[in-house]
């Protein structure tokens, strides 16, 4: 992940609802969440969360899945992988290797 991606991130979490929906949607794990109740989850108008959807889409921190008319959507666990990875790129003196386990466990894809 290049600087201007985790610049996207962090903006994207830099708002309450939208961390809201991405600390809760990693709670959610491989089954993810319906649109429709992520909103009811956080008591969030469907418009709304629809746009905040849209942002954290586009950062790159969770994906979506159209199921008939509704859309599933789940963290993108690779996406947090690189935002981590980024953060920690320069940790153990820039051997990158020594930390990617470290990476690697925290964004478990489960």
């Amino acid at each position: 992940m290049d600087k201007l991606h985790a610049l996207d991130a962090f903006s994207a979490l830099g708002q309450e609802t939208r961390l809201d929906v991405f600390r809760l949607l990693i709670q959610a794990g491989p089954e993810g969440m319906l649109a429709g109740e992520i909103g009811e989850a956080l008591s969030v108008r469907q418009n709304t969360m629809s746009a905040n959807l849209a942002i954290l889409t586009q950062a790159g921190l969770i994906r979506p899945v159209r199921e008939g008319r509704a859309i599933r959507y789940f963290a993108d666990m690779e996406g947090v992988k690189g935002l981590l990875a980024f953060l920690l790129e320069d940790c153990c003196g820039g051997r990158k290797a020594l930390c990617q386990p470290v990476i690697d466990k925290l964004a478990c894809g489960c």
